[in-house]
């Protein structure tokens, strides 16, 4: 028993010669300072009891919905069943061979003098009935996210991050993997307490605002809050009617950005590579790089506009202008910080400036990046994970946070200023919220495939996504701007 409980609390389950060394030296520890009442009373705490339960106080209230001191003499072997063969005495699915073996641990009880013939024959008797707690995910957006984030942050605490980028080709790549999946799962086994940032309160609203704003059963959303002072997300959906584990399209999702993009990539490194003033004019007329013609929407030309002006209408020729004078390589160097995991080499073209990626970014990407704007030019990424401990309290694991100077402060001021014009008087005048500042940038990609706005307040870094799973035209929907609509009642 105290080499079973060494495997359920320290160890893997590999059969391997270490593992099997390292149990035994365990479990010699283990009873030089714990007697055998207090290694019982562990181990029951830790084995499994089928239907991802562990312990037999978490089986007590799943399968009777009641703590186990509670538990009668027949219930009580019931559950002690369990742990011989989850599975072949799984409660839920083969009740009859579960009281089989629980009838078994009665008649051992009674030659053992546990209990009395009087008590053996009334649990005999007695029918067991399961009043089975069913799990209710509260935010299972949230949860999936932590899940994924979870398994980033062992990865990059126990080398497996290293090991993956070094691997040199596929199957090495799997197999790191699934060493990784395998250690995650075990952590889970044994039992830990993640703490989070999660907000219920912005959590719960953000599911509800989306719902209402995008009822059209094959239009999608994700909105993402972060508290940019803490660096947290604090909320976080994946969809609409989103199950645990499904499809999660704040963080696995992909899209191109649109314009949204154009304050990261082009106006940001415009100030701060030529330190231009705010009140610079540029040509928003047409223009064509070789064969690449871009043109403003409806092909409209404005001649000479400030920047501020280019911006808060979202121009496309004066972004692809300045783009081009600053260099893609110099522009994308803006980027790195970030860390966008879908852009890829082709992606440094002229194009790019108006959100023409080969894969795009997720809106938990392009909301995070977005909080340098909120933090004077530096960035740190936003995590949802505070810390993970053990039963006694114990850090296990923590992200390392580190800050990253993007650009000036000086810069940054210019761009606060040209992202609360886009509010105030521009593309995102249906965003206006009453708060101190206000100011983030609209994105929509051709043929209105997508609609973004990413946005900041004094307090929180918010964006929101709606599209189609199936790529497709939004155009009917542009017009009521439920980009806007969502986050102006999420910013509230």
């Amino acid at each position: 028993m105290t080499q079973q409980l060494v495997r359920n609390l320290f160890l893997s389950h590999d059969q391997t010669y270490n593992r099997k060394m390292s149990e035994i030296l365990y479990a010699h520890e283990l009873e030089k300072n714990f007697s055998k009442e207090e290694i019982i009373e562990l181990y029951i705490n830790t084995i499994y009891f089928s239907n991802g339960i562990y312990g037999i106080e978490a089986a007590s209230r799943y399968y009777f919905n009641k703590p186990s001191e509670r538990l009668t003499i027949a219930e009580a072997a019931f559950l002690s069943a369990v742990p011989n063969n989850p599975s072949h005495y799984n409660p839920l699915r083969n009740s009859e061979q579960t009281k089989l073996r629980q009838n078994w641990i009665l008649q051992k009880m009674l030659e053992a003098s546990y209990i009395s013939p009087e008590q053996y024959e009334e649990a005999l008797e007695e029918e067991v009935v399961l009043n089975v707690r069913r799990k209710v995910d509260l935010h299972p957006d949230y949860v999936t996210y932590i899940h994924h984030e979870f398994t980033e942050l062992v990865a990059k605490s126990e080398g497996f991050q290293d090991k993956l980028s070094q691997a040199t080709n596929e199957e090495s790549r799997q197999q790191i993997q699934k060493s990784l999946e395998e250690r995650v799962q075990q952590l889970f086994k044994k039992g830990i307490h993640i703490e989070t940032a999660l907000d219920p309160f912005m959590q719960n609203l953000a599911v509800k605002t989306i719902h209402r704003q995008v009822p059209q059963s094959d239009v999608q959303a994700s909105a993402v809050i972060l508290d940019h002072h803490s660096n947290e997300v604090i909320a976080l959906t994946g969809g609409k009617d989103y199950q645990k584990f499904d499809f999660h399209r704040g963080y696995q999702n992909p899209r191109q950005p649109g314009s949204a993009i154009k304050p990261l990539l082009v106006y940001a490194p415009y100030f701060e590579e030529f330190d231009v003033p705010i009140q610079s004019t540029i040509s928003a007329d047409n223009v064509c790089f070789g064969n690449y013609c871009p043109k403003n929407y409806g092909g409209s030309q404005y001649g000479m506009v400030p920047l501020t002006t280019a911006l808060k209408h979202s121009y496309n020729t004066p972004a692809v202008r300045i783009l081009d004078r600053l260099g893609t390589g110099t522009a994308f160097s803006y980027l790195e910080p970030f860390s966008f995991s879908h852009v890829v080499e082709e992606d440094l073209a002229l194009s790019s400036a108006l959100g023409g990626f080969t894969y795009g970014i997720t809106p938990l990407e392009l909301t995070s990046a977005y909080t340098t704007f909120a933090n004077d030019g530096s960035y740190q990424p936003s995590y949802g994970i505070r810390s993970v401990k053990d039963h006694e309290g114990n850090i296990l694991y923590s992200w390392n946070r580190k800050e990253t100077t993007v650009w000036s402060k000086t810069t940054n001021d210019k761009m606060r200023k040209l992202l609360s014009d886009v509010v105030a008087s521009g593309t995102a005048r249906k965003a206006q919220v009453s708060a101190p500042y206000t100011g983030g940038k609209t994105g929509t990609t051709n043929d209105y495939h997508d609609l973004w706005f990413v946005g900041l307040t004094d307090q929180y870094t918010t964006g929101v996504w709606v599209g189609k799973d199936q790529r497709s035209s939004l155009a009917h929907l542009s017009q009521n701007s439920p980009h806007l609509q969502i986050w102006r009642e999420l910013m509230n």
